[in-house]
């Protein structure tokens, strides 16, 4: 199992089709964004070549293999507006594991490591993240690569008929 990572710079048509997949999977939604109610969680967005060149304005996004097959996308921006802590220098963290061969074996770890390691060669010393409650598997993830909860955004999600908290965690960076 060979995992890599490539840094997006050109975003072209069939990446934009690959993240409207992603971005458009019933089993992928109540992870990746957050819903207000049952239609904005069943709403399709659709992302175009353009969205990702605006994207990549100011956001650093890199693409997840395992071996030769496109599997996944992280991110970071730094001090979006959004931070539960306004600490400047701080990387705000997404991952997408899109395909469901790539979940389960350990992927999402590495794949955080490589991000932390981008996030402190740009000088930047502390990350944070967001990880709705019901996020079991995520949760387990980032607490054992030593993220800490700060605090919790409530009633923040919409999934399963009820509403949400999107627990905040932070890392700091050695």
């Amino acid at each position: 199992m060979n995992t890599h990572f490539i840094k997006i710079t050109e975003p072209n048509k069939s990446l934009a089709e690959v993240f409207n997949r992603w971005g458009n999977d019933p089993t992928l939604i109540p992870l990746t964004r957050p819903n207000q109610n049952k239609s904005e969680l069943e709403r399709q967005q659709i992302i175009t070549k353009e969205n990702l060149v605006q994207r990549i304005e100011h956001e650093q996004i890199y693409l997840i293999y395992l071996d030769d097959k496109l599997i996944g996308e992280m991110n970071y921006m730094v001090d979006p507006t959004h931070l539960y802590k306004k600490e400047s220098g701080t990387a705000w963290i997404g991952i997408t594991i899109g395909e469901p061969e790539g979940r389960g074996k350990g992927i999402g770890y590495v794949a955080i490591k490589y991000l932390e390691d981008q996030i402190k060669k740009d000088g930047l010393k502390r990350i944070e993240l967001g990880v709705f409650e019901f996020n079991e598997q995520a949760l387990k993830l980032y607490q054992k690569l030593d993220y800490k909860e700060i605090g919790r955004v409530h009633n923040f999600t919409y999934w399963q008929g009820k509403m949400w908290n999107d627990i905040r965690m932070e890392k700091y960076l050695p």
